[in-house]
């Protein structure tokens, strides 16, 4: 029950992400403004969501995970009644940015389930919990489609709001409090520096092809975050409490999976930028199909539900092989799937094919970064260790965003004096999309070898040991050290213990 609740909570806040997109087009007249301020209702869930994310994990660590849950969730609920009641554009934006807040719930979802459940569950159900941020923006442009297709748009929105509040009262009556705190005090310095880097960095990377990159707005933007990101990473060094322990952050197995996630967030979100503007282009283009955004969306769903669906067999490669082996194996077949889209873009079935090879592959990779985080970071750290790896993965879809906006806006063909995306300009993303995956599988080949899931939940024995492995856990991690055992205590092979 547990896992049912948070995957379902993890996957209404990721529908947040698709939730505006059927109404694109149309938000202009709907509120009265222009388009490049329209912009805003998506650009603010975007922001708001990479400053909450690494707060609300660190916050969860030291105050409890499921308060910070139920108070994530009830900023969805807010954030939705506000876009609900909205007839302007500033009411709007304060809605989408509050929806944003909510981003840490996945993240938090996870390390509630390491605190909660047994080790035999946890590699599945982080999978499944981890695979909720794609589900949920696979499965949202579609329903979003028809619910704006069919009713009026506020209803969208009230039907958010109904879901956040069901899934906050199911929350609160059904996943108990983690007793796991780490205590000390709020790094407030911390999360304001990393707040501004991140808010400099993003909004620079969203609004860089408006602006005009060839301006010098953009550009000092991205060299203030990363002025503020070296002054804030010198400041988490000195902090008795860092928001983000960055020597932790700095062992290998973390640092080179959060690597790896930064670069695979960016390969799983060309796809989701690339089938839908396919599908939507005019048949007179020679490579558009003439589509609806409903169409669209239903073409989508597929690469979702087979996220969810590789969910236990991320979970099993994990205990078989090791996460390092799912993660590669996941990057590997979504090059496939690229490579596929690149050989199938004659007809939507086969866009649909790629599309749902390249979701068994994040499926595959999405279960496997929380397994190897957790793996190597003490148990008080979870939630903060686990928002980072989302924090990274946000980050690569953004700059997917940013990268394939500029190549389809710079290879175009004139159609009826509109200038529309030409079929290099795709070929050229999904090509991008390969190579990055293929970059995080190289990234991934140098993780630390370990073939065990995360610790036991609420147990006191370490992960299990490689050959090789010392008294701290496996190579490039911190496992706790195992309990003397009592004299005379008979062991497995009916010997007894020596003196300690």
């Amino acid at each position: 029950m547990i896992v049912a609740v948070l995957a379902f909570s993890g996957i209404v806040v990721s529908l947040m992400q698709t939730l505006v997109i059927p109404l694109v087009p149309v938000l202009p007249g709907l509120l009265g403004a222009t388009p490049g301020d329209t912009a805003w209702a998506i650009t603010a869930t975007l922001l708001a969501a990479a400053v909450a994310t690494p707060t609300v994990g660190r916050l969860g660590d030291m105050y409890g995970k499921r308060r910070m849950l139920l108070f994530s969730l009830a900023v969805l609920v807010v954030g939705s009644v506000f876009c609900a009641l909205a007839n302007s554009l500033l009411p709007m934006i304060v809605g989408r940015a509050l929806q944003g807040l909510a981003a840490g719930v996945i993240p938090l979802g996870i390390s509630i389930m390491r605190d909660e459940l047994p080790a035999e569950r946890l590699p599945g159900a982080t999978a499944l919990m981890s695979a909720s941020l794609g589900v949920g923006g696979a499965l949202g442009l579609p329903l979003a489609a028809l619910v704006a297709q069919e009713a009026d748009w506020h209803v969208l929105f009230w039907a958010a709001a109904a879901l956040a509040a069901t899934c906050a009262v199911l929350v609160r009556s059904l996943v108990p409090d983690s007793g796991v705190r780490s205590g000390g005090r709020f790094d407030l310095p911390g999360s304001v520096g990393l707040s501004i880097a991140l808010l400099l960095l993003l909004l620079a990377v969203s609004k860089g092809s408006e602006w005009g990159w060839s301006g010098g707005l953009p550009g000092g933007m991205i060299a203030a975050a990363a002025v503020v990101l070296l002054v804030w990473g010198w400041w988490e060094l000195r902090a008795p409490h860092p928001l983000v322990d960055l020597r932790v952050s700095a062992r290998p197995q973390v640092l080179l999976t959060n690597s790896a996630s930064l670069v695979f967030g960016f390969s799983m979100f060309a796809m989701s930028l690339v089938v839908p503007q396919l599908i939507q282009l005019p048949e007179a283009t020679g490579h558009g199909f003439g589509q609806t955004v409903l169409v669209a969306g239903l073409v989508m769903a597929p690469n979702g539900l087979v996220m969810m669906a590789m969910s236990p067999v991320s979970a099993r490669m994990t205990r078989t092989l090791g996460p390092k082996t799912t993660l590669m194996t996941g990057a590997l077949l979504v090059a496939l799937g690229y490579g596929l889209s690149l050989l199938l873009m004659s007809a939507v079935w086969q866009l649909m094919i790629a599309s749902t090879v390249i979701g068994a592959g994040v499926g595959l990779a999405y279960g496997a970064m929380p397994a190897l985080v957790m793996a190597a970071v003490p148990r008080s750290e979870t939630a903060a260790a686990n928002s980072l790896n989302t924090l990274m993965r946000s980050v690569g879809t953004s700059v997917a965003s940013a990268v394939t906006g500029v190549v389809l806006a710079g290879m175009t063909v004139s159609l009826g004096g509109e200038n529309l995306p030409s079929l290099s300009a795709f070929r050229l993303v999904l090509a991008v999309g390969a190579v990055s995956a293929l970059g995080a599988f190289a990234i991934a080949a140098f993780l630390p070898k370990h073939r065990a899931a995360p610790e036991e939940a609420g147990s006191e024995k370490p992960a299990l040991e490689e050959p090789g492995s010392d008294e701290h856990g496996p190579r490039g991690t911190r496992s706790e050290k195992l309990a003397p055992v009592p004299e005379g205590t008979p062991t497995k092979e009916g010997a007894t213990a020596p003196d300690n």
